[in-house]
């Protein structure tokens, strides 16, 4: 008996095993916040933190435009994101506390106005454009007309990451672009 009983536990467990590693596939963007305020569901989402960075500067152009107290408060959460970012090796969990306190800090009609924008990539491309923010080693706007596949296929060859992943160049600067404008709104 105990030599039929041990093999039949281990297999049981070597199972269990398995199957508990299929449940959920690891994630493979340096972004898996979830927002319950911002759908990455749509065609060519912005990751959570770029629609918050990149809404958050187009909220500022309007009516929902941060305050002074909420810029105040935000101001070392979006630093403190760049500093994340800069590090490369931070834990999700630390990102992923920041971006939940930074969506903290904004009303829910701002959050509903960010969401409604359904920002993409096409967006924050045409906004380092007018920003001249060069991604590698190439010009603002350069690769416009070429597929998504060999668009990525130019960016691999210069060694740039995408503005969805944790590093991107084009990230760090429209995250720059939200301390420099909140702290303008402070002053």
């Amino acid at each position: 008996m105990k030599k039929i009983f041990l093999p039949l536990v281990f297999l049981f467990a070597l199972l269990l095993a398995a199957c508990s590693g299929t449940a959920a596939p690891a994630p493979t963007s340096g972004d898996v916040y979830v927002s319950q305020n911002l759908p990455t569901d749509y065609d060519g989402a912005l990751a959570v933190r770029n629609q918050l960075a990149f809404g958050t500067l187009e909220l500022n152009q309007g009516d929902l435009a941060i305050s002074a107290e909420q810029a105040q408060a935000l101001i070392p959460l979006w630093q403190g994101l760049r500093s994340t970012q800069q590090a490369g090796g931070s834990a999700q969990a630390e990102v992923s506390a920041l971006l939940t306190q930074i969506e903290s800090a904004m009303t829910p009609e701002q959050l509903q106005a960010i969401a409604a924008m359904k920002l993409t990539q096409p967006d924050m491309q045409a906004w380092a454009t007018a920003n001249g923010i060069t991604m590698g080693s190439g010009t603002p706007g350069q690769g416009a007309g070429m597929s998504p596949e060999a668009r990525a296929t130019k960016q691999a060859a210069e060694g740039v990451t995408t503005s969805g992943g944790s590093g991107s160049k084009l990230s760090a600067a429209l995250i720059d672009a939200v301390i420099a404008s909140l702290e303008a709104q402070v002053k």
